[in-house]
């Protein structure tokens, strides 16, 4: 396990290098930041002046070299816009987003793991049937437009959820969260329904092709020969089976939502780190927009990571090497 983990780790650090090249080099091609700080009709001197400020009028090499060095430290500057630190201000927006994916990842898995179940189970009833339709509905559709009708049919025709909004938070562990005040989970609900409907689809139809695998199995044959109850052999056996592609694919889903929430958040005016993001593209704030896909890697290599570990729970027969 040892030589596992500083396997990884090096992986880690390569992939890091990697990115932080890409993702700093390709923040420079997005805009100039000064055309947003200053007016266009400012003499050449002001720009210059703003320019140097920013430490734009050194190479690139150097700008790069500047923002590693710093980046070590966990500093990873000031928003050009925002004129707060990065770290803080990604801080300040990180507890919308986690709640907003908590609520999310909770749907996809209560949703998506019975019907998989369910219609790997008994293929051939229509309601199976009905099931894996609504399942390449659900992966067909853009979330953009699953948004918009959720907010037309439950908000604007219904009057049961808010069309937009967060609501009024509490403070927990330091952070601002809207789950812990009353109410505040109808904010919540048409958000994360957006965003969990491609991970249900997904997961539906991976559970599902797991399940049906195992069901054909040997030792599935032996334990219904034992008498063992239908349920016990659903979810006790050909279940634990088939968690395994579930497993990889749900933990990159993770890191894709917390990541990726950019279109459910700016539907929805969540004020979350995807909203983020978009505001601090538009605005040309390459701080924000630097360190944020940096993190981003990090979670997803760590998450990767994690489910590495899980395939040993789940699975003896898979080692480390």
């Amino acid at each position: 396990m040892f030589k596992h983990f500083l396997k990884r780790l090096a992986q880690m650090v390569v992939t890091l290098f990697i990115v932080s090249i890409l993702v700093f080099v390709l923040a420079n091609f997005i805009g100039d930041p000064v055309n947003m700080l200053v007016s266009p009709k400012a003499p050449p001197e002001v720009r210059d002046q703003v320019r140097e400020e920013l430490g734009l009028n050194k190479p690139i090499l150097e700008q790069y070299a500047i923002f590693v060095t710093n980046a070590l430290k966990g500093d990873f500057g000031k928003s050009y816009i925002y004129k707060e630190d990065v770290l803080s201000l990604i801080a300040q927006r990180a507890p919308a987003t986690l709640e907003l994916v908590f609520v999310s990842v909770v749907l996809a898995l209560v949703i998506s793991i019975p019907l998989g179940v369910y219609a790997g189970a008994f293929p051939k009833r229509k309601s199976s049937t009905l099931v894996m339709g609504g399942s390449i509905l659900g992966i067909s559709l853009p979330s953009f437009f699953i948004g918009i009708m959720l907010i037309y049919i439950f908000s604007l025709h219904l009057h049961w959820f808010p069309s937009s909004g967060r609501g009024a938070t509490a403070t927990f562990l330091g952070m601002k969260f809207s789950l812990f005040v009353p109410g505040g989970l109808k904010y919540i609900i048409l958000p994360a329904l957006t965003l969990s409907v491609t991970n249900i689809a997904s997961l539906v139809r991976l559970t599902r092709a797991g399940v049906m695998e195992n069901m054909r199995q040997d030792y599935i044959k032996f334990a219904r020969a034992k008498g063992v109850s239908t349920r016990k052999v659903l979810f006790g056996h050909a279940l634990k089976n088939a968690l395994i592609p579930v497993i990889t694919v749900f933990g990159m889903e993770i890191g894709s939502l917390i990541a990726f929430t950019t279109v459910t958040e700016t539907i929805y005016s969540w004020p979350g780190l995807g909203k983020l993001l978009i505001d601090s593209i538009n605005s040309v704030d390459r701080p924000v927009i630097v360190a944020y896909l940096i993190l981003t890697t990090v979670l997803f290599v760590f998450i990767n990571f994690v489910v590495d570990l899980l395939y040993t729970v789940i699975d003896p027969r898979i080692e480390f090497r």
